[in-house]
């Protein structure tokens, strides 16, 4: 039976598109020309190389651009006097964080090949001055067009699908299975009265891409639209939603399960109290079952923490 659009949606889906990619950035960067003062012209003349990876993900309707990539070009031009000039330019970061989020500046690494003059030297410093501006307009356009080129290939519309989506017995599989577990009262913490709130939802992903995408501080802000700050080590702290939630990781086992204390920046948290959130990945042929139990939730937020935790 097809699943409504609403619920095959809601799962985390995605695209590899790297090859596509690659293509997209030696079509479009090679058209790049500045020009300078009288015969001045410079341009970029081809892609030499692109590493990295380029995915295209899909999360409750919403389309998530996912990449990281170091892109290397050649640059040639001609200078005043008309000498033939040239090098190279390599950019080691090409990613969300910089092209839509602003979280990091680009950086540009030149080489100048052609002997230097002083026609030369004015030429490398146009290109290094206004390339840099041209190339950063353009690969501002590079999301846009990931996610129309490939997002139609994500979002399920209101036709029947042949694509299989998990659905538990009973349930469709868009409804995140909820329940809350009473707890015993915490002995310290001014006696806070505390539940145990418990989400579960399934996703057409790998059990160990979603570890990653939940405990890499590079992959965090594609889906929390935020910075964070994390590295997936038991002991060490993070920091996500731009330090609105906060805590420490206590276990990690990849794959499988990541345990985190867990304390709120907000007006209703108890200031000093801390949670304990569980995230187990159960990977099945066709699927990855994630559950969410945060223990030590203060009685009478369990809806607004169950909220927040189905949009986490």
């Amino acid at each position: 039976m097809a699943l409504p659009s609403t619920t095959a949606n809601w799962h985390w889906k995605t695209k590899h598109v790297t090859p596509w990619a690659r293509q997209w950035f030696e079509q479009e960067l090679t058209v790049l020309t500045v020009k300078g003062e009288g015969d001045e012209v410079v341009r970029i003349e081809s892609v030499t190389d692109v590493e990295g990876d380029v995915e295209l993900g899909q999360r409750k309707s919403k389309l998530i651009t996912i990449y990281d990539c170091r892109v290397d070009l050649k640059w040639s031009g001609t200078a005043s006097d008309g000498t033939d000039v040239s090098g190279s330019l390599s950019i080691p970061e090409v990613s969300h964080e910089n092209t839509v989020d602003g979280l990091s500046d680009y950086v540009f690494n030149w080489t100048l090949d052609t002997s230097s003059s002083g026609p030369v030297d004015a030429l490398y410093n146009l290109a290094r001055t206004c390339l840099p501006t041209a190339l950063k307009d353009k690969l501002a356009q590079f999301p846009v067009a990931l996610m129309e080129t490939h997002g139609k290939d994500l979002t399920v519309s209101g036709e029947p699908s042949r694509a299989a989506t998990p659905q538990a017995p009973g349930v469709a599989a868009s409804t995140a299975d909820q329940k809350v577990n009473k707890e015993k009262p915490a002995p310290k913490a001014k006696a806070i009265n505390t539940e145990t709130v418990v989400v579960s939802a399934s996703f057409q992903a790998a059990a160990d891409d979603l570890f990653n995408i939940l405990t890499d501080e590079k992959r965090i802000p594609h889906w929390s639209r935020a910075p964070a700050q994390s590295k997936a080590e038991v002991g060490t702290e993070y920091s996500l939603f731009s330090g609105g939630v906060k805590g420490s990781y206590t276990s990690l086992t990849p794959g499988k399960e990541i345990v985190q204390t867990w304390s709120l920046n907000s007006p209703t948290w108890p200031t000093g109290h801390i949670g304990t959130l569980t995230t187990t990945l159960d990977q099945s042929s066709d699927s990855t079952k994630l559950v969410l139990t945060l223990a030590g939730v203060p009685k009478g937020l369990e809806d607004e923490t169950r909220r927040n935790l189905e949009g986490y």
